[in-house]
């Protein structure tokens, strides 16, 4: 699915130029100027541009969203990005790798509350507390962009184009959880998997991977947590769907042969 190889970090400046904190309260070097070309890689020649937070935006806009990220933070798999009751300086477009985010329930579970690929944003869950509610931890070898809110929203209140992006972009959580709630509340197990499968297929065909051909980095366990099912209910559906012949399982390299049979379970429920 994605790469185990990672682009090179954006490299700091010299010690002797301003700095503020990052998401962590490690100072980060400000943009010198003669930085600036390297820098607008981060967006400007980003392929992942079409998918993220420029989306939509002008050369101008765009070169000033560039120097906002200062920094990229290479994470290896099983690291958190940040954990609950941090303090919230930055949201995170993913630019390589597979996120999870979980909350610690009652009962000292982990509850997963969503999974996060290159080009979608993380962190959204800071912004009405200043503090994060969710832990943001990496399923696999990841590298995001950092960029500092406070300044994005000071850009944003400059530039309309970058507000309404930014609105469009939390509309599109909302959107999301929405779904999630469907699928807790309405959908059979089997439907379950059958919609979080073809999401999944969906938002991988968007940045150019197989839509049919995939490695889950996510384990049935979390597959389980996230849907609301045990981990043998996940497996017994993953097995019933390969007896069917609308999937072919080896572990967790998944490929989908039927994939209108895998819509009309996912669709069942509305019939």
């Amino acid at each position: 699915m994605h790469s185990s190889t990672l682009p090179d970090p954006v490299r700091s400046n010299p010690p002797d130029h301003p700095a503020h904190p990052d998401a962590a309260g490690q100072p980060v070097a400000a943009i010198h100027l003669q930085d600036l070309h390297a820098l607008r890689q981060a967006c400007s020649g980003c392929n992942l541009r079409e998918l993220c937070l420029p989306v939509g935006l002008n050369g101008e806009e765009l070169m000033h969203l560039d120097t906002l990220v200062q920094t990229r933070r290479t994470l290896p798999r099983g690291e958190a990005l940040y954990r609950s009751g941090d303090a919230f300086h930055a949201l995170y477009a993913v630019r390589a790798g597979f996120f999870k985010t979980c909350v610690g329930a009652e009962d000292g579970r982990d509850q997963v509350t969503g999974f996060q690929m290159a080009g979608e944003l993380l962190g959204f869950d800071g912004i009405a507390t200043g503090h994060h509610a969710c832990d943001a931890v990496a399923l696999e070898d990841s590298q995001v962009c950092v960029i500092p809110f406070e300044q994005l929203e000071a850009l944003s209140r400059q530039f309309a184009a970058l507000q309404h992006q930014m609105h469009k972009v939390m509309s599109r959580e909302i959107v999301r959880e929405h779904g999630v709630m469907l699928l807790l509340g309405s959908m059979r197990a089997e439907e379950r998997l059958a919609a979080f499968l073809l999401n999944l297929t969906q938002r991988l065909a968007a940045r150019g991977f197989s839509g049919t051909a995939l490695v889950l980095r996510m384990t049935r366990a979390e597959i389980g947590s996230y849907l609301g099912l045990t981990l043998e209910t996940v497996s017994r559906a993953f097995s019933k769907f390969q007896d069917d012949g609308v999937l072919e399982v080896k572990q967790r390299e998944v490929r989908v042969l039927d994939e209108a049979g895998l819509r009309r379970l996912a669709n069942s429920s509305a019939c």
